[in-house]
Parts: C-alpha cells; sequence; structure tokens
C-alpha cells in the first residue's frame, strides 16, 4: 500500500471516530485550474517540496498558497503558480517535506518556559554531577539565595551512591557544597523532588512531620528526612518557597513570566509546534495568557487545562473562562485537568498490585475518585472536557469508571464529549476496549515509553510490563483516537523524538519497546497533527492542511513517511509557519 493511501485511510479512520460529533471539517477548495487572471495573489507560497496534506480528500501534493493566517490553496507546482504575484513571498522547498505544525499533545508550557531558566538536569549521568552543577550555581549565588533545577532521573543514570534509600541518594553531600542555599532539584517526571537540609528547614520540616495524603518524605533508616519529597509532600515546601519569590514585586514576577512564554515559544517553534495543549494551568495564569493574547504577544496558539482550582471556584469561575477560538485565536480555554495518580518512576502511579521494587506500595491516590467525579459534574455542566491524568492501570480504570457513573448521573452521552485520559500508560487488558467503546481519548507521549522502557520492567515485572506498557496497537485495534505529545518538561520538546518513538518504539539502549504496539509512519503523522486538533474540537480551523484552515506549517528536511526509519531523529526542523507568518528558520536555511 503506498504511503498516500495509507495516510488517506489513518485519516479517515480517526475523522469516522468521532463521526457526528461535530459539523466536521470545512470542504478543501478545488485546485487552481482557471486563468491566472481570476486568482487573487497569495502573500505566501511554498513550492517545490512533498506536501502531507493529513487531509484523505487531498493526500499529498507538491505546493501550498496562504493568504493572511489560511491555507488558500494546495496542488501541483503549476496549480499553485497561479496564486504567484508580484508581492507574493515565495519559498522554495527544493525537495523538503511540509505538513501540518505540529500540535503538542500534552505538555507544560510556562513549566517549559521556566524549565530554560533554572539548572537543567535531563542529561545528568549520575549523583555526582547533580551535585558538582549545585556547586557551580552557589559560587554564583547570593547567601539565601535558593538554588532550583529540574530534570533529573535516578533510573537513567550510570551509578548511584551506596547509602541511596529506595533507589535515591541522601541530601548529605548536596549540604556540603550548599550549606546557606536552599535547593529544590525536581524529577523528570515532575512528580518527585529533591531538597537540602537548608530546604527542608525552611520549611520547618523534622523527623517528626508526618507524611501528607497522597505524598511520602522518604526517610533514612533513623527517620531523618532523606531530601526526597514524593508526589503531594512537594507541597511542604511551597511556603517557604513562596516566602522567598515573595521578594518580588508584581512587576517584576510579571517580567519573569513574560520571560518564561518567550523562552517556550521559542523552544516550541524551533521544533515545528504551533499549537500547544497546556495540560494545566491556574485561573490567574490562564488571566496573564489572555492579557498577553490581547496584546498580540503569544507566539504559539494554547489550548489551556484549567487545574488548581476547587470544585467549588470552578462552579463559579468556569462559565466566565470558557473561551472557543474565533479567527486567528491563539488562546482556547474549554477543559480541566483532573489526577487520579502520580508517575511509574517516583512509584507514584495507582497500581492494580504492588510494584515488584518496591512491595511495600502499589502507588498513590494524588486527588480522591470522588472529587474528581463532581469535577465530571460540572464539566457536563458547564460545556467543558474532562482530562484526567492517570498512569498505572488502577487509576486509569478508576478514571474510566468515573466518567462512565458521571455520564449516567448528568443524564448524557459521552462519547461526543471526547474526554479524555492523559499519559494512560499503562492500562489493563480487561480496559483497553473501553476507550474505543466510551469515545475516551487517550491522550499518550510516545516518547515516555521508549524513555521509560528500559527500567519499567524493574517497576511491574516482565510479564506485566509486556501486557499493560503504552498499548497502543491495542488501543487502535479497539477503536480509540490516538494523540501524541512530549509532556515537556518531563521530555523535550522534540517532536521528531516522539514521533520516532510511536512508530519504531526504539529505546536509547538500541532496543525496541514491544515493537508490535508501534504506529504506522502514517498513524503517527495523524496522531502529531488531526488527532491532536480532534482531541481538542479543533479540527475545523487546524491538524490538516485543508484550504480555509489555519496555515499553520512546518517544513522539514526529510519525508517522515519514506525516509529510513533509523534516520528519522536526524531530521531537522528548516521552517516553522504560525498563522501564515514565519516564526522560525533555522540558521542557513530558508
Amino acid at each position: 500500500m503506498s504511503p498516500t493511501k495509507q495516510l488517506f485511510l489513518a485519516v479517515s479512520l480517526a475523522v469516522l471516530f468521532f463521526a457526528g460529533c461535530s459539523d466536521g471539517s470545512k470542504q478543501a477548495a478545488e485546485p487552481a485550474e482557471s486563468a491566472a487572471s481570476d486568482v487573487v495573489p497569495a502573500d505566501l507560497v511554498l513550492r517545490g517540496g512533498k506536501v502531507a496534506t493529513v487531509d484523505p480528500a487531498l493526500g499529498n501534493t507538491e505546493a501550498i498558497a496562504v493568504t493572511g493566517y489560511q491555507v488558500t490553496a494546495v496542488g501541483s507546482n503549476d496549480e499553485i503558480s497561479a496564486y504567484i504575484g508580484p508581492e507574493t513571498e515565495v519559498i522554495e522547498l527544493n525537495g523538503r517535506f511540509a505538513m501540518p505544525g505540529f500540535i503538542e499533545g500534552h505538555g507544560h508550557y510556562m513549566g517549559l518556559g521556566r524549565a530554560k531558566q533554572i539548572l537543567d538536569l535531563n542529561d545528568v549521568a549520575n549523583w555526582e554531577e547533580v551535585v558538582t552543577m549545585v556547586s557551580s550555581a552557589v559560587d554564583k549565588a547570593q547567601p539565601g539565595e535558593w538554588i532550583f533545577g529540574r530534570g533529573w532521573h535516578q533510573d537513567k543514570w550510570d551509578s548511584l551512591p551506596d547509602d541511596a534509600v529506595d533507589g535515591v541518594p541522601r541530601n548529605d553531600t548536596l549540604n556540603a557544597v550548599s550549606p546557606d542555599n536552599p535547593v529544590s532539584l525536581g524529577h523528570a517526571s515532575g512528580h518527585a523532588a529533591f531538597f537540602n537540609k537548608a530546604a527542608l528547614e525552611a520549611a520547618g520540616i523534622t523527623i517528626d512531620t508526618e507524611d501528607p495524603a497522597g505524598g511520602t518524605i522518604v526517610r533514612a533508616p533513623d527517620g531523618r528526612a532523606t531530601g526526597l519529597m514524593r508526589e503531594t509532600a512537594q507541597r511542604l515546601l511551597n511556603e517557604a518557597i513562596g516566602i522567598y519569590e515573595g521578594r518580588l514585586t508584581p512587576e517584576q514576577m510579571e517580567q519573569i513570566d513574560r520571560e518564561r512564554v518567550m523562552l517556550a515559544a521559542d523552544e516550541a517553534l524551533a521544533h515545528g509546534v504551533t499549537s500547544f495543549q497546556d495540560a494545566g494551568s491556574s485561573f490567574e495564569t490562564i488571566d496573564f495568557l489572555k492579557k498577553l493574547e490581547e496584546e498580540g504577544n503569544l507566539p504559539v496558539r494554547l489550548y489551556v487545562m484549567v487545574r488548581r482550582a476547587s470544585n467549588e471556584l470552578m462552579a463559579e469561575a468556569l462559565p466566565q473562562y470558557k473561551m472557543l477560538p474565533e479567527g486567528n485565536d491563539f488562546l482556547t480555554v474549554r477543559s480541566i485537568k483532573r489526577q487520579i495518580d502520580g508517575a511509574l518512576g517516583a512509584h507514584g502511579a495507582w497500581l492494580l498490585e504492588p510494584y515488584v521494587d518496591l512491595p511495600e506500595t502499589a502507588g498513590l491516590v494524588l486527588e480522591e475518585p470522588d472529587d474528581i467525579e463532581r469535577t465530571a459534574e460540572l464539566a457536563v455542566e458547564h460545556g467543558f472536557q474532562l482530562n484526567t491524568h492517570a498512569i498505572g492501570d488502577l487509576g486509569v480504570r478508576e478514571t474510566l469508571d468515573i466518567y462512565e457513573r458521571a455520564w449516567k448521573t448528568m443524564e448524557v452521552d459521552g462519547k461526543p464529549l471526547r474526554w479524555r485520559v492523559e499519559h494512560a500508560q499503562h492500562i489493563d487488558p480487561l480496559d483497553v476496549p473501553r476507550f474505543g467503546s466510551l469515545g475516551v481519548i487517550p491522550a499518550v507521549q510516545a516518547v515516555h515509553g521508549t524513555s521509560d522502557g528500559p527500567w519499567i520492567p524493574s517497576r511491574l515485572g516482565d510479564e506485566r510490563a509486556k501486557s499493560t506498557s503504552q498499548p497502543w496497537r491495542d488501543l487502535i485495534n479497539t477503536g480509540a483516537l490516538i494523540t501524541n505529545g512530549t509532556d515537556v518538561p518531563v521530555e523535550r520538546i522534540n517532536a521528531i523524538a516522539s514521533y520516532y518513538s510511536s512508530v519504531s518504539r526504539m529505546m536509547i539502549n538500541g532496543e525496541k519497546f514491544y515493537p508490535e504496539q508501534a504506529l504506522t509512519r502514517e498513524e503517527g503523522l495523524a496522531a502529531y497533527t488531526l488527532n491532536n486538533a480532534i482531541a481538542a474540537f479543533e479540527e475545523d480551523i487546524k491538524g490538516t492542511l485543508t484550504p480555509g484552515k489555519y496555515a499553520d506549517i512546518v517544513v522539514l528536511s526529510q519525508d517522515l513517511l519514506t525516509v529510513d526509519e533509523e534516520a528519522i531523529p536526524d531530521t531537522t526542523v528548516d521552517i516553522t509557519i504560525v498563522g501564515g507568518k514565519v516564526k522560525y528558520t533555522r540558521a542557513g536555511n530558508n
């Protein structure tokens, strides 16, 4: 089967999945067949390459015409030449691959920006490197200044100290290099953090401090805190950090946040991401983002999920905050984020059976199911989508149960609501078919599978890992719609890498992570474009290069549909276009 036909099939399945749930995509414009004098010149034309429209009615073409913020036409080079006028900007693709801009299906936008302002620990090889980086930061800091970092993951290190507790170091060496500067180092998953003695003392944490609900203060055999705080235990430090940050004026804090927005945008655009589904922001942050959009200072389109608000507050505020896209909008708010469990790497994912490497626990419940069920009822009442973080197999099952109960209580058909399970990493085989039958979307991040794959069996055991971990092919075969993203800053915002993970399931150790669950190239492309648009009710305006939709386009150095699999990671993002405007050009390319 040719790539064009395979892409047609992959996209057609996505459209059929939600048939009847919306008005459907706008009709594609006819390719230009009239005389040039009958055609209004476009503002921008891209020609001379392979254009994957991801629209089954249009297939793959050679050129695109753009007027304003919308695609005007797609077709052959000869057809689109009719749209070139004296003022038209022409980009020669020179055989390169153009496609709809990547839609980040689940990430943390402000977290991405913040990650660029603090210590980046993603690539450290061991604890000694962490301590060295902190020591260097302390040398440049004022006494009492907090040191922040994020990205470490103990299962990716080449060694651990001999006195490690639960597979994580103690903070003694950190205390030695930073006795007067509090240190906060977030785990790559975001579901744990490591603190030095100065930070714990600033928060008033002692040997007598009790574990909070849904969290764990990891302790050495003598009862002292090691510095590792799992899940909600991290919040015990919030007040101390808040006091520290309170030294800044509101104007200074806003300037820091503005910098975060631009740093996040720079990273997103450099990786071909034109839209970003933000997995959880407070009403205060949404107010700030709305202000930026009104100023014209949001470079990337945001689909924001409401987070960190009680059911009581949401009952009052949701109607005021619902924002649907109109015209060339850059901010949409129509969904809510909840979180039923933690992450597997931090032993927080809620499992049906205990962890193999920590048998005293089966994970943590971070937010009570009854409370999430009340949120579900509010979502139905106010026309909001509900997206619940669930990673463990029991967390996933409980989330599906909550959705079904809420729909029954509210007497609604749940399928048109397009509710989601964020991550859906480990699913009991009995629950896999429920996604398709219920119309619940597994919002996955393929790169998690290949990044975590080398150590997942150590958490779950070989048999359970194989039967439950990232079962994308089984989900598709039973009628579910698969999306893709990176969960940045948990992983880097590298859409090419996550696409590669989705179609190869290749791990860093050179082995494939249960490759029978991989997507086809065409399914992988749809997952990062049209499917993500469908998962946000935005398939009428983005996700394909259909005339009338947003001219959100990325130009890549290689054809993702045909290049050798092992060469996919070498693909570069050469040009990123948002709303018809070139927002990023790789150095040395045009």
